[in-house]
């Protein structure tokens, strides 16, 4: 039996619900909700309202101690797209809720504007880093992107900026379905936009000047997009190396002497749902990873300064291991294997002969797979032109099975 209501509820407030939603309101004991919300629905409301708690996790706690009760949760537009029905679904069975989902901002604005949801992109930055929606930024790509608050837009507009996107529109919509609707547009580059509507949602017509930095979808992307001092996993190795990692949904990578980041951050790139943790000991080529981090749109990558094995410890367990720097320091390779789960695989790139010392004796008890990667570009030899290698890359690949 359901003892917990979720409404959701626009600008247009009680006119907006259905008469079941607005009995669900009526009948609860307590409704809990943000003052705009408790505010829109005061009319209906019969019980004990609660405003949101800070932080957020102690109205979560205090919902869940009232189960056998009648409580009502009101949400912006539909709980289930970025909104609170997502949370209490990690709490609650779906079969002791009733959901009443009111159109999403991302609906309303896509209404407004005549954008098949389909065929954009829809984001939510409320409360989270900016440069999410670097990946996103694509000749041509429309995105809808939900902001924190007024200074939301303006921040958008200048990343776009800087980025290269600086002729890209960016239309506000602003208080959307309400009596305060307002929806305007500038140039990015030049948005002068001012007295913005805390509730707005971001629509962006995406235009790329020349020099605008775009994150092909593919991996092995070029060197130079990163900041690096050289200790980096060059582009045609680094694509090899993700095939070999192969991310797949929900899991975690370590990557051990991340250097740059570059296969830390490419690893994330791959889906929104993966996470990696780089564990780096020198303090200012994890300061690198940081801003690499940001500029390519993946902030959460979790930054471990350290030297491995010690710095290992306590780390979420990991579905894959990228050991590319300090693997043949005692024991490195070792608590990798021991810390993988089933199944999981691990990869390292040898430069050194004493790294592919370690390998080698590896691979000669564990087995796996041995290749030897080698690159050559062309580069200027005099007046002509001729093949200048790179360093040889040796890569063992091992997956972990159940006996291991």
């Amino acid at each position: 039996m359901s003892w917990l209501s979720i409404v959701g509820i626009g600008e247009d407030g009680l006119s907006g619900l259905g008469e079941a939603a607005r009995a669900a309101i009526s009948s609860a004991e307590f409704v809990f909700g943000g003052a705009r919300h408790l505010e829109l629905a005061g009319a209906a409301i019969s019980g004990e309202p609660r405003s949101w708690l800070t932080p957020f996790s102690q109205s979560i706690d205090a919902i869940l101690s009232l189960k056998g009760r009648q409580v009502c949760v009101l949400a912006s537009g539909d709980p289930f797209h970025f909104g609170v029905g997502a949370t209490l679904s990690r709490h609650v069975d779906a079969s002791q809720m009733q959901v009443f989902p009111h159109p999403s901002s991302f609906s309303l604005a896509a209404a407004k504007l005549g954008w098949p949801l389909q065929d954009i992109v829809t984001l939510s930055l409320h409360g989270r880093p900016l440069d999410l929606i670097r990946p996103y930024l694509h000749p041509g790509a429309r995105i809808l992107a939900l902001t924190s608050d007024e200074h939301g837009p303006v921040d958008l507009a200048h990343l776009l900026a800087e980025a290269g996107f600086g002729i890209s529109i960016v239309t506000v919509l602003e208080a959307l379905g309400g009596p305060d609707e307002n929806i305007r547009s500038a140039v990015a580059m030049n948005f002068d936009l001012a007295g913005i509507d805390p509730l707005n949602i971001c629509a962006i017509s995406v235009v790329a000047l020349p020099q605008a930095r775009v994150l092909p979808f593919t991996c092995g992307l070029d060197d130079g997009l990163f900041e690096h001092d050289g200790q980096i996993t060059k582009r045609e190795v680094r694509a090899l190396t993700l095939s070999a990692l192969a991310p797949r949904r929900g899991e975690v990578l370590w990557d051990i002497g991340a250097g740059s980041g570059s296969i830390a951050i490419e690893w994330m790139l791959a889906d929104p749902t993966l996470h990696a943790v780089a564990i780096e000991a020198d303090p200012d080529r994890a300061a690198r990873i940081s801003r690499n981090a940001g500029r390519f749109g993946v902030p959460d990558l979790q930054i471990v300064i350290g030297q491995a094995p010690d710095a290992l410890l306590d780390l979420p367990s990991p579905h894959a291991v990228f050991i590319g720097g300090g693997g043949s320091d005692a024991g490195v390779i070792e608590a990798a294997i021991a810390a993988l789960r089933p199944g999981g695989r691990l990869v390292a790139n040898a430069v050194t002969l004493e790294l592919e010392a370690v390998m080698l004796a590896q691979h000669a008890q564990l087995g796996g797979r041995l290749t030897r990667i080698a690159v050559a570009r062309a580069d200027v030899v005099g007046s002509m032109t001729g093949w200048r290698p790179a360093m040889p890359i040796t890569q063992w690949v091992w997956v972990k099975n159940q006996e291991n």
